[in-house]
């Protein structure tokens, strides 16, 4: 069996730094979210992956670090996995949001904030062949993949084979620390969810 589990940072921080807005790493409630993760994968052994890919963002590498005591094999830091390359730091979250909502609808797919940079047909694109590529270049293993909450929403397009216009009827939740495991038996062609969302660890 072919076994692919996603895995979204903890809590993180995010602020100016040499001028630019950036991902300052995680706040003291995400280093606990991923502590309590650490701690349900060492207790439970649920998660015993082949291969560990994160991303190399500040906010993703810290949270492997923090799980890789319990997962037990070396994180290999992977760009793809990273989350949508929107802009280059220059604009304000206030001020990214708000040219977001007045981008007609139809034009969402296509608009780049900040030149040189993703649109969000070319992130699709991105997650999708890196899914492509890490699930078949270990097919008969099990990978956990440290990532980003709209890179895992994304995954749903490519394991569903759902278009660009499903991103605006409905989208999956990712929380913080959250687990979404999909996986494929022995040479079916047809990937399984098997959980979504799982934060168990998370809740008293």
């Amino acid at each position: 069996m072919t076994h692919l589990y996603l895995v979204r940072h903890a809590d993180s921080v995010d602020g100016l730094e040499d001028g630019r807005y950036r991902d300052l790493g995680l706040s003291a409630e995400g280093v606990a979210q991923a502590e309590r993760l650490r701690d349900r994968l060492a207790a439970t052994g649920e998660l015993r992956p082949d291969v560990f890919v994160a991303s190399p963002e500040r906010r993703a590498r810290e949270t492997a670090a923090i799980l890789a005591p319990a997962v037990g094999v070396p994180v290999v830091e992977d760009p793809d996995v990273e989350e949508w390359r929107s802009d280059d730091g220059s604009l304000s979250p206030e001020v990214f949001m708000e040219r977001w909502r007045n981008v007609p609808a139809a034009r969402k797919p296509y608009y780049r904030f900040v030149e040189g940079h993703e649109n969000r047909v070319e992130f699709t694109l991105r997650v999708q062949l890196a899914l492509d590529r890490i699930a078949h270049g270990h097919e008969g293993r099990t990978v956990l993949v440290l990532t980003h909450g709209a890179f895992i929403q994304l995954s749903f397009l490519y394991f569903f084979g759902y278009g660009e216009a499903s991103l605006d009827r409905a989208s999956p939740e990712i929380g913080k620390t959250s687990i979404t495991h999909w996986y494929r038996t022995g040479e079916s062609p047809r990937w399984v969810l098997g959980r979504s969302n799982d934060l168990h660890h998370l809740r008293d």
